[in-house]
């Protein structure tokens, strides 16, 4: 039997159903032989679903006291199979609620064996009918997000049909986030650490229109794209501070010479409202945002490497249109800073803060 069988599967499950006992016996027949179900704190009720779980052979339940998170749930797996399973080149996971087949875990782990320094996602087709409409939203939605903030091109950032190899586990137990962000946070880190994604495209199985799901698509989308949330609070206030200041230069210089020391007051207030703005989103994107591991020095002087160019770029676009259609000046400049944005994040992601040890979360 090839070596793919070694891998086990994960499965964590709070409250289920008998879809749990049904994946088990269908994991069973597909001669699956190691899987580990984590109760995530579901009580008393469901003691005797997951005492029929744990007769099954080659069925090993964990159990967590109270309900703590998918994401702590797959760390407690992780390190189980770590310790247990250490001739296996990594696991994979799967949900609770039947979308998984057989079939498909199955081939989420060949997969595995024939790349094993890559994460694998079994991905679903959310164009097909049968995908309930929240569902299919959210995952098109998070996707586009992941594609401009991240970089990365993924098709389904919310399966839950994962073969992750060995040592990325090992970095996941420290990877931060309790729930279903976790899962996001993930994805994050495979580009943090250069590791490469392979998908598999998977039977798209939803049972009762997806009713079984604990994932709210309102409590839990808040916390995935709170992951993004402290670029953005960096860079909208660092914009605003960089307003402010424009405005306030603009008005100490309007009435003196326009051209004092040959250079006009609002290429003036530019360059001064950016140095003091660019040093304060500097440093929150240092420390706080990417919390990057890299110099201070090295990736200080890319950043400002950066930001002089972009300045120098806003200064001269502002200076045009304001001379061609005239208004007010931070209001011309603030479209112009908002077509900066978008390629300065792009820059930033991929120059200024890339590199291993760069977090997002």
């Amino acid at each position: 039997m090839s070596t793919y069988y070694n891998i086990p599967v994960i499965i964590p499950a709070y409250e289920p159903d008998e879809k749990l006992i049904s994946l088990l016996e269908a994991l069973g027949r597909a001669k699956i032989g190691r899987v580990v179900v984590v109760d995530d704190g579901s009580g008393e009720a469901y003691e005797a679903l997951f005492e029929r779980a744990a007769a099954f052979p080659g069925c090993i339940v964990l159990h967590h006291a109270v309900n703590l998170g998918k994401g702590r749930a797959l760390k407690t797996a992780f390190n189980y199979c770590l310790r247990e399973f250490a001739d296996a080149c990594g696991c994979v996971t799967a949900d609770s609620d039947g979308q998984h087949t057989p079939e498909d875990i199955l081939a989420c782990m060949r997969a595995l064996c024939e790349n094993p320094r890559a994460l694998i996602l079994g991905c679903r087709d959310f164009d097909a009918p049968e995908v309930p409409a929240r569902s299919a939203f959210g995952n098109k939605a998070t996707r586009q997000v992941f594609r401009f903030l991240l970089g990365l091109s993924v098709s389904d950032t919310q399966t839950g049909l994962r073969a992750i190899p060995a040592f990325f586990m090992r970095e996941l137990m420290q990877v931060k986030g309790e729930r279903f962000e976790y899962e996001t946070n993930m994805l994050i880190e495979t580009k943090n650490l250069h590791i490469p994604i392979r998908e598999v495209p998977v039977r798209t199985v939803y049972l009762e229109e997806n009713r079984a799901s604990h994932f709210n698509p309102i409590r839990d989308s808040v916390r995935i794209y709170l992951v993004f949330g402290k670029f953005l609070f960096s860079s909208l206030s660092s914009s605003v501070l960089d307003l402010l200041l424009f405005q306030l230069f603009c008005t100490l210089r309007r009435p003196l010479d326009d051209r004092l020391l040959f250079v006009p007051y609002i290429v003036a207030a530019t360059v001064f409202a950016r140095i003091i703005s660019a040093v304060y989103n500097f440093l929150i994107n240092y420390r706080l945002v990417f919390k990057s591991e890299e110099k201070l020095a090295v990736t200080a002087g890319r950043y400002f490497l950066l930001a002089v160019c972009q300045m120098l770029c806003s200064a001269f676009l502002v200076n045009l249109l304001y001379g061609l259609v005239g208004g007010t000046e931070v209001f011309v400049k603030m479209p112009v800073d908002i077509c900066l944005f978008f390629i300065s994040f792009v820059i930033q992601r991929e120059f200024v803060y890339h590199g291993k040890g760069t977090s997002a979360g």
